[in-house]
């Protein structure tokens, strides 16, 4: 595992740009039961993220202790103490409308209170009454990932790509987007747990013939079936993953298994205690995590044992569960497990005879029974286990956000994904003569399989304001609308009218819808659109060869799209399509600058999009729930540094009384204090101490910061003694030492004055200057015998009469009056004659070599009193045993 890791780190290479900063990319698995996630920074090793706990993955749950909020492990097992403040598997209630089977599956399997947003969607209420919706919880989730990214890479992390199943509609993707800008980050991409993992399983190979692969994920929420083939060019390297189909189930998966070992126990305690554990929200939640615990050892053991203590009513449960039990309970499952490959490979139109191998992941893949249904469909050699089953979403999602973003060189791997389900668009065809009956016109525009990050053009033969609706065929799961977006055109009739003021013929609408590369569909350009002749002999040529400037009907192109989902009632204009040929353009009468035949013949329309049924979250509500977010963040923040505050006291106060209880111990505390100041910090130690005991839990934090300041204060000045006998011995070392080094300067300065006066030549330093020094030596000399002498009388327990501070600034300026001399350079001497010039220079060489010392000079052995009886020597500080007392 670890060599695979390294081969990952290596296929990944950082590309510095000159003139910009680097970004970090944050990758997120967020599952129903575990929240994997990545960072892509340079100087970060390529690899999972930690939790705080140095744990690979999270769990996926957000929980309340009273007022304390949780995440992961500890917001989980809160579930049995508390269990409507601890919520998990919340991926399965994203965008679920109210009614939905999702949200009536999800109050079988979480003892949470689940009530009706605003927006008919899902939320959670806790015992108080606070009321969250999903989004809200999931976004803070991210947020708390986000938290750990930062402080690995040392700055703050904004972009996010986040993993999310093939058959997420666009309602549920909606809601992703959502929750990541409540958290604060952006959406770099949404990528398809299944291609993620086809990159990360790309990532360390090669493919010299093309393979086919099945992408088998049964995790928590679901199971998933990708169909994706590999091949690699030989001259450019590039690595091509495309997807060719998906098959998917939404009822089975981990949580399904989960539920019905729960079931299994509470069938058993009801039949031997006869009373009803399900009526019981808190032994509920413990057979939840007791079941997960039994599934785990079932995976790998014929029988488990089933223990739980108190688990309702009193009564401590004890049970035997075999795997032959569990796997009859989940008869009717196994057909189900081996679908969504059947449904891949026929939507990617694959025989199995040319299916290389099926790539397991997912947790729920160690499940025997599950590896057995597959291996009876496809074969036991075509099982493939060679990509992490928890991690290689996460991994494969972090390389593609990196290839995505400019600021890193990755090995080049390009994928095609594909859309899961039909997309259609319908509106009123336009009445044939007055008073008929209207009919509706469907176009499968999107079908099952199409490309993401294409477009469309889609043409009307229009003449007044209209409007399209996008659905999907069939609904995407139980309970959930059709009804995607609604677009109306406006000003047609106008712009039609222009264009045949123009000249123009055959007038139409055009509007270019979208699939972006996260599988949004939106309206991006609408036009009004004719053909102008053009009467130049070109034009002529054009026309009789069949040439014509109008666009094809339905051209499907390729083209970046936006990640950003469409709003509700929002507007946008759409900009002018580029033209793909030079056409003549009309002759200019005046300055006016030229204009093609293909603008002239295009106007651009107005269009306004509305989501009809399951809406996102508006800016103001997004705006309020990151309010929301960041007020808990802050009183959060505050709570840690008043616990900080209070645990920082705590052990001051203990450290006080530890240097004050000391019994027949001469100590440096108590050697360099008065009786007096220990028992005013004894007294007012031993106040504190109660007003902490007392009313400690409910002081602000400033108050708290407020005593240890008081008590700090009587233990300064002792500190400061014994600091300034500590540091005394060195500051009169240095002292002495530039003393020492300006008289030997001086000495050798003044006889090289002498010499070099007497011979007429000049000279680096006057008469004056030396003077100068020599005074401010001789007051430094002074200035230090007669303090040093009164230092010699002041007691441990006294303050000093002279400041080691003191003492090294005077020695200061000593210094730094010493090097403006012993750094000035010789002065040229005037060239009188060849025979003065060398005689002078030979002789005057030597006096102008003066020097001052750098490194310091023999230390001086005498010692000075520092408490009246104990003679300390000025080299030697207190003993180490002493220092460490103190």
């Amino acid at each position: 595992m670890h060599i695979l890791y390294l081969w990952q780190f290596l296929s990944l290479f950082i590309l510095a740009l000159p003139s910009a900063s680097f970004a970090a990319v944050l990758a997120i698995d967020y599952g129903s039961d575990w929240i994997k996630a990545s960072l892509m920074k340079p100087g970060v090793p390529f690899d999972v993220l930690l939790n705080k706990d140095s744990k690979r993955k999270i769990q996926s749950s957000v929980g309340w202790k009273r007022e304390d909020r949780l995440f992961g492990g500890d917001a989980f097992n809160m579930a049995s103490r508390f269990p409507s403040d601890s919520f998990s598997s919340l991926k399965l209630l994203q965008a679920a409308p109210y009614e939905s089977e999702a949200v009536s599956y999800y109050t079988t399997i979480s003892t949470a209170q689940v009530t009706e947003t605003v927006r008919h969607t899902a939320a959670l209420k806790q015992s108080d009454g606070t009321e969250w919706s999903v989004e809200e919880l999931i976004a803070m989730q991210l947020a708390y990932v986000k938290s750990l990214a930062e402080s690995i890479a040392g700055e703050k992390v904004y972009d996010v790509i986040l993993t999310v199943p093939a058959y997420y509609s666009q309602f549920e993707r909606d809601a992703v987007a959502d929750a990541i800008e409540i958290a604060g980050l952006r959406t770099l991409a949404l990528i398809n747990d299944g291609s993620a993992v086809a990159v990360n399983y790309a990532m360390t190979r090669t493919f010299p013939t093309p393979e086919y692969h099945v992408i088998y994920d049964a995790g928590a929420s679901s199971i998933r079936a990708t169909l994706v083939s590999f091949s690699t060019d030989s001259k450019t390297s590039t690595t091509q993953i495309t997807v060719h189909g998906v098959g998917y189930d939404r009822g089975v998966g981990g949580t399904e298994l989960d539920r019905r070992v729960r079931e299994i126990l509470a069938d058993q305690f009801v039949a031997e205690h006869a009373k009803d554990i399900r009526k019981d929200k808190r032994g509920m939640a413990k057979l939840w995590k007791e079941a997960g615990r039994v599934k785990s050892i079932l995976s790998a053991n014929t029988e488990a044992m089933a223990h739980v203590e108190s688990l309702a009513f009193d009564i401590d449960f004890r049970s035997k569960v075999t795997r032959s039990q569990f796997e009859t309970a989940c008869e009717d499952l196994k057909s189900r497990y081996v679908q969504p490959i059947i449904d891949a490979m026929a939507n990617g139109k694959i025989s199995s005879d040319k299916l290389v191998s099926v790539i397991f992941t997912g947790g729920s893949t160690r499940v025997p029974m599950i590896q057995t249904a597959v291996k009876s469909l496809v074969g036991d050699d075509k099982i493939a286990l060679n990509v992490n089953a928890d991690e290689a979403a996460v991994l494969g999602a972090a390389l593609h956000g990196a290839s995505l973003s400019r600021q890193f060189k990755t090995k080049d791997i390009k994928l095609t994904d594909i859309l899961a389900h039909d997309i259609q668009a319908s509106y009123l065809a336009a009445p044939a003569a007055e008073g008929a009956k209207t009919r509706t016109i469907t176009t499968l525009i999107f079908p099952a399989g199409s490309k993401v990050n294409s477009k469309k053009t889609l043409t009307f033969k229009r003449k007044e304001d209209f409007r399209i609706h996008f659905d999907y065929k069939t609904p995407v799961a139980s309970g959930f609308p059709t009804q995607l977006l609604e677009v109306e055109f406006t000003g047609v009739a106008e712009a039609l009218g222009n264009l045949t003021e123009r000249g123009a013929t055959n007038n139409v609408v055009k509007a270019t819808v979208q699939l972006s590369e996260s599988g949004f569909i939106s309206v991006t350009e609408a036009i009004a659109t004719g053909d102008i002749k053009d009467e130049s002999i070109t034009g002529k040529l054009k026309g009789l060869f069949g040439g014509s400037a109008t666009d094809s009907i339905d051209e499907e192109t390729a083209s970046a799209g936006s990640e950003t989902p469409i709003e509700a009632d929002t507007s946008s204009s759409s900009s002018s399509a580029s033209s793909s040929s030079e056409t003549p353009s009309v002759p200019s009468q005046s300055a006016e600058p030229k204009v093609s035949l293909k603008e002239l013949g295009t106007i651009k329309l107005n269009f306004t999009s509305h989501l009809p049924t399951i809406t996102p979250m508006s800016v103001d509500e997004k705006k309020k729930a990151r309010s929301r977010l960041r007020a808990l963040d802050l009183e959060e923040a505050a709570k840690v540094r008043k616990e900080e505050a209070r645990n920082t006291l705590e052990s001051y106060l203990y450290r006080l009384r530890d240097l004050l209880d000391v019994e027949n111990k001469e100590t440096p505390f108590k050697k360099c204090s008065q009786p007096s100041e220990r028992q005013a910090i004894a007294e007012k130690l031993e106040e504190t101490f109660s007003w902490l005991h007392d009313e400690g839990d409910d002081a602000d934090t400033t108050v708290l910061l407020d005593k240890r300041i008081v008590l700090e204060s009587l233990e300064r000045p002792i500190q400061h003694r014994y600091q300034e006998i500590e540091a005394f011995p060195q500051a009169l070392n240095n002292s002495q030492m530039w003393n020492w080094s300006t008289r030997l300067f001086l000495t050798e300065a003044h006889q090289n004055l002498t010499r070099e006066t007497e011979a007429g030549l000049p000279s680096k330093w006057t008469k004056e200057e030396l003077d100068g020094l020599e005074k401010a030596l001789r007051e430094h000399e002074t200035w230090l015998n007669i303090w040093v002498e009164k230092q010699k009388s002041v007691k441990s327990f006294e303050d000093p009469v002279i400041e080691t501070t003191e003492m090294k600034a005077r020695a200061k300026v000593l210094e730094t009056h010493l090097q403006k001399l012993a750094k000035r350079r010789v002065p040229k001497s005037r060239k009188t004659s060849t025979t003065s010039s060398s005689s002078t220079s030979s002789s005057t060489a030597s006096p102008n070599e003066t020097a001052v010392p750098t490194t310091e000079p023999e230390k001086v052995e005498q010692q000075i009193p520092v408490d009246g009886s104990e003679q300390v020597p000025l080299q030697q500080s207190h003993p180490e045993e002493v220092r460490d007392e103190l």
